[in-house]
């Protein structure tokens, strides 16, 4: 299989040069004596298939090759659960705990109380406001939403829209990724509402990135513009879904342009079928293996540098940020050759015409 389409920003590469001491070296001396073990904590299997089907995948893969032993469970969306996995985790001798919050008020309680017991920690894919992980892990999440509202802007213009009315579908009000999101689409589109060029819609957060709540609140939101919606800024492929599921209904579908993110295969294949304008694909394998590299770093009692930080308040977070890429009907292909999801998975008998069209052989 090639290289991955998707690398590592140069700002956030690890350093391979040997270990370097950086940010909060709280549970190295207690991880170094103790067996390397690593706790993972995925969100759900709701909100995005990714967490299950790639996450989880390539972590495990990755702990396997270095021969430690790892522990990944999923809270289910559940804060309750969220924490007692974490507990249990603790007890059970993990020396690294990596965790996708589902907020950042469970997601601190958890990494202090790790921090507590002398574990190293690592947030992974969405920061933890006001938390104390030692690492964090993501994409660099504003310019992925930029990737959005450039996206949509790119695919009203193609359909010669003129002065279009544009519904917002945001994440998850409880997800930072989700206001960095709106960030980096906001900076695309609100200028044209500003110039007039074009008109703010209704705007709904989703709360945790609930499919089902996103087809209530997009219906509500086509009723209250009277039918005039023309493109959709949908934070994630399962919000756009939700969207095309009403549009369908309205029989719009096509018409509206949609956003999406994580080039899932549903999203992809609305891409094919020209009911989405575009999704947001981040390479899951690089965001794994850059966390399981600092894992496995730490659950030994290492620690790596990381060249970047994110600011959280007044703490300096080292961090690895990974470049996303905006992906189209003709460049779907690309997802598929990087191993992400594959052509049977994608192209199945309803997508095997609009497949071929978009040269996936």
């Amino acid at each position: 299989m090639r290289k991955g389409i998707l690398t590592i920003a140069a700002v956030g590469l690890l350093t391979t040069g040997g270990l370097t001491a950086c940010g909060d070296d709280s549970g190295d001396k207690a991880a170094s004596a103790k067996t390397p073990k690593i706790g993972v904590i995925l969100p759900d299997s709701k909100s995005s298939a990714r967490w299950e089907t790639a996450d989880r995948r390539f972590l495990e893969e990755a702990f396997k090759a270095a021969g430690v032993q790892y522990d990944i469970q999923n809270a289910q969306n559940d804060k309750t659960a969220f924490q007692t996995i974490a507990d249990q985790m603790i007890t059970g001798g993990v020396t690294a705990l990596m965790i996708v919050n589902l907020d950042s008020g469970t997601g601190k309680a958890v990494l202090d109380k790790a921090k507590s017991q002398g574990v190293a920690t690592i947030d992974y894919d969405r920061l933890t406001l006001g938390g104390s992980a030692q690492y964090y892990v993501s994409f660099d999440n504003e310019t992925v939403g930029k990737l959005q509202g450039e996206g949509l802007t790119k695919c009203l213009t193609e359909k010669g829209a003129k002065n279009p009315v544009v519904a917002y579908l945001n994440g998850s009000p409880t997800d930072n990724n989700a206001t960095l999101f709106k960030a980096g689409y906001d900076s695309v589109l609100k200028p044209k509402f500003d110039a007039k060029e074009y008109v703010k819609g209704p705007e709904d957060a989703v709360p945790a990135w609930d499919n089902a709540q996103a087809a209530t609140i997009f219906e509500q939101q086509l009723t209250k513009a009277n039918g005039k919606i023309d493109g959709v800024l949908a934070a994630n492929d399962g919000l756009g879904n939700a969207a095309i599921s009403i549009l369908k209904k309205n029989k719009l579908n096509g018409k509206v342009p949609v956003t999406g993110q994580d080039a899932s295969t549903e999203g992809l294949q609305n891409i094919l079928a020209g009911d989405q304008c575009m999704t947001v694909y981040k390479a899951v394998r690089e965001e794994a293996k850059a966390a399981s590299d600092l894992a496995i770093a730490l659950a030994k009692g290492e620690k790596k540098g990381t060249g970047q930080t994110v600011k959280d308040g007044d703490r300096d977070v080292p961090s690895v940020l990974l470049t996303p890429k905006a992906i189209y009907k003709d460049s779907v292909k690309d997802v598929i050759a990087d191993g992400y999801v594959t052509k049977e998975e994608v192209c199945t008998a309803a997508y095997t015409k609009f497949c071929a069209e978009a040269g996936i052989s």
